[in-house]
Parts: C-alpha cells; structure tokens; sequence
C-alpha cells in the first residue's frame, strides 16, 4: 500500500487519457437524442471494469438506460465494499456560457487548481469521481493488497432521478449484498481541508403549470380584462416565501430537524470566507433564511427554488400577447424527517389552494428522494477518515452537504447498508454549470486514498 503514490504518478497520464476519452462520450440522459451515446458510455464503463480486473462485468438491462454491475471476489471471510456512481451527465447547456466545448474535455491551470483541471461535461459530476475507483481497484489488484471485495453498480439515470434504479436494487438484494456503500459523488472543503459529508438533504421536483384562455390572446384587446397566466404564477411563486425567506406552505417545517446550539457550533467550526465565497460568485451579499448561516442554510435547513420558468413568447423581436399558459419548475431540499412525498403533497394542496379565480393549476411530481446521515462512529466513516489522515496527513471534517442522492436511503432502506459518501470534488467545480470542472490533483488524489479506504475498513471489520 505504501507504493500508491508512485504507481499513481507512474500512471498519471494514462489515467487521464482513459478519464478524457470517457468525457468524450455525451451521456446526456435528459434527452434522447443522446440514446446511443448513454448505450457507448455504459460499454465503455464496462471494459474499464474488465481492464481493471473484475471478474464479473455485466451490463444490466432495465426500463431505462442499463446498469453496469462488476464484481471481484476475494474469499467469502473478508468483507464486501459496494461502489455505487453514475455515468450519465447533466445537459451541457447553454452553451454559449462554455469557454470550450463541453464533451471536447481541455486541461486548464487555475487559481485553484496550479496543476491542472479537466474541464468538460461530467468531469466532476460524477465520471471523474466514479473512475477514481475503478483506478483504484486497478492498482490494488496489481500490487495485490485488495483487502475486500468491490462490487460496482454504475448507473445511467442519476441526473433524471434513478428512475429504473429502484426496481433494480429491490430485485436484486443478493448481488448487491454488502457490508458497506461507498459512493464519490460529492466533495471537500477544500485540498488543504478534507471533508467527508456525512448528511444529504432529500429532495422534491414539481412543476406547475398555470392555464388562463383556452388560446394566446392579442394583449391590446384582452389586456386587463382575462388573467394572464405569467402574471399570476409569478404571484404565486412569489407568495411561497415571506419576508424572511421562511417557506410559507403549511406544514413544510412541521418535522424540520432543529440542530441544537452545540451541534451549530460545531459546524461553525469548519473554514469559512464569507467574503471569498460573495466573490467567487460575483455577488454583493448572500440571501436566505433568517436566523441562519450561509452554511447552515445550504445544509441543514430546507429550502425551496425556481429552476426554470418560461410562457408566452420568447423569440426575437416583439410578439404582444397574453399567453394561454405559463410553467415553471421548482425543487424543495429537504432535510431529515421530511418525507418527500409528503411534501409534494402540501406543495400541491397549497399551490393549487392560492390559484385566484380565472387559472386552472397542474402540479406535477417529477421525482425526489429522502435526507440521509450517515453517524461518524460507524466503522465506515472511521475508516474514510484513518484514509484520508493518512494521505493529505490531517483529519478530514465532517460536513453536512446540501445536495441531494435520493437513492442513498433508498440503499439503507433495501440493502440495510450504511453509505460513507467520499468526495474530492471542490464546491467551484461549476457542476450543473457551464464550464464544469475537476482538478487532475483531486483526480489523482482521489486514486491514491480510496485504497487505505478498503485497508482500514479490514482491519475494522474483523
């Protein structure tokens, strides 16, 4: 084990050759124009399982986009260690906003990262994350120190809501048998500060459409006399907040989990530039829920945000009409004991209770999933942290983390599995953003710790 580091940096280039061709491949999952490219990603994902020596690669057919599942089986004693990713990547747009194309992946040096960041669709989220693992395994396998054996489960429908996921995991219990989940679809701090999220918020995605007449109607002869559906839904969307950014739907905060002082004071602890962060995001001040922290509000606390929002005429020039529709798209952040079915419920009940007379309202559930946390006294995060204190040489910190992987209490709930989230990714990583990114140091930082993961996680399971 005492050799990661040099096989790594023996290997360098040829780690980030494999990772760009991977990037290469637009696995757009969103949009079926993309079918076949998601069809190419998983092969490709699966040779790069056979390369690096599982015994077992499967490419899984579901409703949806197929699973990749491989395995490497070391003795029925040892422990079992279930690495779950996605290759499926967000759509790349708008495209304009890109500084190169996004599946054409560059190396560019920044500020943040003086060796180098691949830049490029997917990069970080979570092709870039997920590979680090299947590195990983190569160089365990080759230096013959695997002290456990890995299953992979390598899904292509993350970004849509892991739609054939379930049904996958509830059908097969026995392959996905495991002592512990381990998944790099997060990240750190920063590279001087390693962190280990130990909680997600849970997630809920609606989208409302608001209908007036039964046609677009000519503003000048209709104006002022009809609702005019844009109006009213930014009224409505408007109304869901009051004036200190609490969420007003009834019941939304009813099971909230409130941290007491002593656990806020705890996470306070962890390095913070208010300043640095309203500059990097070019902003005069931060925004949000009264009472709370910047980091309190983009962790523990839930929230509730417009994603998109379009009606009527949007083409160059001028078009003066009433629209006969609006829609917008809205995702709650939940945080644990909030049920996200229960709260795409009350979201439905009050959207559609404050419609004035005039619109008729649809609400629609697109997906969502569960809060998760994971306890730091569990074997599994101890030894994430022993991993990582060994390689950048200082205790990781754990952190709450505000995004959200439903399927992750899904796997607890089916598997009885606890999920140790292990990320090396940085919050500038832009992903979901134009211009997404992730330092080759992360990359390869990544590869060289997840291998004390499985070494330590031995020698605490016995």
């Amino acid at each position: 084990m005492q050799n990661v580091r040099t096989y790594v940096e023996e290997h360098k280039q040829r780690f980030l050759n494999e990772l760009i061709e991977l990037l290469r491949i637009p696995s757009v999952s969103a949009d079926s124009a993309y079918s076949q490219d998601m069809l190419d990603t998983a092969e490709a994902v699966a040779n790069a399982l056979r390369t690096a020596g599982c015994d077992t690669v499967e490419i899984c057919e579901t409703q949806g986009y197929p699973i990749v599942y491989g395995e490497k089986r070391i003795g029925e004693d040892r422990p079992t260690v279930l690495v779950y990713g996605h290759y499926d990547v967000q759509p790349p747009d708008p495209l304009d906003l890109w500084d190169s194309p996004p599946f054409e992946p560059v190396i560019k040096t920044t500020s943040l990262h003086p060796d180098g960041a691949i830049f490029a669709r997917g990069a970080s989220d979570d092709k870039g994350q997920f590979y680090m693992h299947v590195k990983a395994l190569e160089y365990m396998l080759r230096s013959n120190s695997l002290p456990c054996n890995i299953k992979f489960m390598i899904e292509g429908e993350e970004e849509v809501g892991s739609k054939s996921l379930s049904a996958f995991v509830k059908e097969n219990h026995e392959k996905l048998a495991n002592d512990i989940i381990l998944i790099s679809d997060t990240g750190m701090i920063a590279n001087e500060v390693p962190s280990i999220t130990t909680g997600l918020r849970g997630l809920s995605y609606v989208e409302v459409e608001v209908t007036g007449p039964n046609r677009d109607l000519h503003s000048g002869l209709y104006g002022g006399a009809v609702a005019n559906p844009i109006n009213i839904l930014t009224k409505m969307i408007a109304s869901l907040h009051d004036e200190k950014n609490h969420i007003t739907i009834p019941g939304f905060y009813d099971k909230v989990e409130e941290l007491s002082m002593e656990e806020r004071t705890e996470m306070a602890k962890a390095p913070f530039d208010l300043e640095e962060y309203k500059s990097a995001l070019s902003i005069e001040a931060v925004y949000g829920e009264e009472g709370y922290s910047t980091n309190e509000r983009n962790a523990i606390r839930p929230t509730l945000d417009v994603n998109g929002i379009w009606g009527g005429y949007t083409g160059e020039g001028a078009k003066t009409v009433i629209a006969s529709k609006a829609y917008a798209k809205i995702s709650m952040r939940l945080v644990p004991n909030q049920d996200w079915q229960e709260i795409t419920a009350l979201f439905k009940q009050h959207f559609e209770s404050i419609a004035p007379a005039g619109v008729q309202v649809k609400v629609t559930a697109h997906h969502g999933g569960q809060a998760y946390v994971t306890p730091i006294d569990h074997i599994g995060y101890q030894a994430a942290s022993k991993a990582y204190e060994t390689t950048f040489g200082k205790a990781p910190v754990p952190q709450r983390g505000g995004g959200s992987i439903p399927i992750v209490a899904l796997f607890e709930e089916e598997l009885n599995s606890k999920t140790i989230l292990m990320g090396f990714g940085l919050d500038s990583n832009a992903i979901h953003s134009p211009n997404e990114h992730f330092g080759i140091w992360n990359y390869l930082k990544g590869i060289e710790t997840i291998p004390y993961f499985y070494k330590y996680f031995a020698e605490l399971s016995t």
